[in-house]
């Protein structure tokens, strides 16, 4: 569809007749006019004489060339800002082929804004949960008042002794001393925030390790932390566990066997075993047709204890996690496997397998534990109407009338989003 409005585009930008191009071209001017309005197919020997005539590289007239354009634009348009203008998407390849330049210039910002976003996010995440940061914005604080105190009593006071006077002086040089140490330290750190690329928190680690080669042999050298190589320890009793229930050639044949129609609560029936070791499972090898799944699993809580991301659906920071995820829905249905297509900002599809399990452990008198487990399958199909809404904490979500928002968002303009559930 688009290969004729380029041709027209081109033919007008340098002032030619219709008739003339046709005549070198050696094809008809009715038969042009068809193909200029996209209703002839237009194949490569036909675009090279095109090209020839209109002066142009033969691939700045083929079909394909603006399918990334198209995504970008496509993509724009799912971010609130986009969304709010109601851009017409049906004709985003009529809008790139008339307007390249323009669509370039759109395309440029809506990364750029993207980016800004994340790098919003990261520092909206290192200001709200980086004990370190939080530890140093205190001791500035700290420090200013300190200043901000001696200073009033040094200006206000007139009748102060030459001693008194002298350790306030004293004070004043000590804590502006300890200012610059700390606000030189603070502005060190805030410029590693773009290069450093070390997991935050032990749990970061361990997600790390877990997307690794490292958690299948059982090697803890990338693990900084000591808590970080306690989580992975017991982490990999568990995973060892589960690979031993259930081996790896069992099943990745039983994969192989029902083909891709077989979804994982099939699978457990045909290998009789628990839905909730095939999801781990799953989530661990990742056979074929299974090798962007992610797995996130949690307590009764709501407190992720793995988290395996999925290809496109990235994680937030711990703790940080949408409350209309299916793996909470799931916790009010125990052995009740539920199946819904989630949708994130981004326009990414999903399909969530979600499952929760009770038991206990310590035996009658003992307490019930419950977890869910939530299997993400990415999708390519069109999101259905009844598709589910996700997103990232509320704090960074784009999503200005989610009815679970718990805060305001950063990202969208206050007017536009739905006052906090109380």
């Amino acid at each position: 569809m688009l290969t004729g409005t380029r041709i027209r585009e081109r033919r007008l930008v340098l002032s030619r007749r219709q008739a003339d191009v046709a005549r070198e071209v050696g094809i008809s001017a009715a038969y042009l006019n068809l193909i200029e309005h996209n209703r002839r197919p237009v194949g490569p020997e036909m675009i090279a004489r095109l090209a020839k005539v209109l002066d142009v590289p033969a691939d700045e007239l083929a079909e394909g060339r603006e399918e990334v354009r198209i995504a970008a634009l496509r993509e724009a348009a799912v971010h609130p800002a986009g969304a709010a203008a109601a851009p017409e998407l049906e004709q985003v390849a009529e809008f790139i082929a008339r307007f390249p330049g323009w669509a370039e210039l759109l395309v440029a910002q809506s990364r750029q804004v993207r980016a800004l976003e994340r790098q919003l996010v990261d520092l909206s995440d290192r200001m709200t949960q980086d004990p370190y940061l939080l530890t140093t914005l205190h001791e500035v604080l700290s420090a200013v008042t300190s200043l901000r105190s001696t200073a009033a009593i040094l200006a206000e006071e007139q009748d102060i002794s030459d001693d008194w006077r002298q350790r306030f002086h004293t004070n004043l040089y000590q804590d502006s001393r300890r200012l610059s140490q700390t606000a030189q330290g603070l502005v060190a750190y805030l410029d590693s925030f773009e290069t450093e690329g070390n997991a935050a928190t032990p749990q970061e680690e361990v997600e790390a390790w877990l997307a690794s080669d490292a958690s299948r042999t059982g090697a803890l050298d990338m693990l900084v932390s000591d808590a970080a190589r306690d989580l992975a320890m017991t982490l990999g009793r568990t995973l060892e566990a589960d690979r031993a229930a259930l081996p790896d050639a069992r099943l990745t044949k039983a994969v192989a066997t029902g083909g891709a129609a077989l979804d994982p609560v099939q699978l457990a029936v045909t290998l009789g075993l628990p839905l909730d070791l095939v999801m781990r499972r799953l989530g661990d090898l990742r056979p074929e047709g299974y090798e962007r799944a992610g797995l996130l699993i949690c307590d009764a809580s709501g407190v992720p204890t793995l988290r395996r991301a999925a290809s496109g659906f990235p994680l937030p920071r711990p703790g940080d996690n949408c409350a209309l995820w299916p793996l909470y829905q799931a916790l009010a249905m125990p052995q009740v496997a539920l199946s819904r297509v989630i949708v994130t900002p981004e326009g990414r599809s999903f399909r969530a397998l979600s499952y929760a399990t009770r038991s206990q452990p310590e035996g009658l008198e003992g307490p019930v534990l419950t977890t869910a487990l939530m299997l993400l399958l990415p999708t390519e199909d069109e999101a259905p109407s009844d598709a589910l809404l996700v997103g990232p904490a509320c704090r960074i979500c784009p999503r200005p009338d989610c009815p679970a928002r718990r805060e305001p968002s950063i990202l969208v303009p206050q007017a536009s989003v739905r006052t906090p559930r109380s």
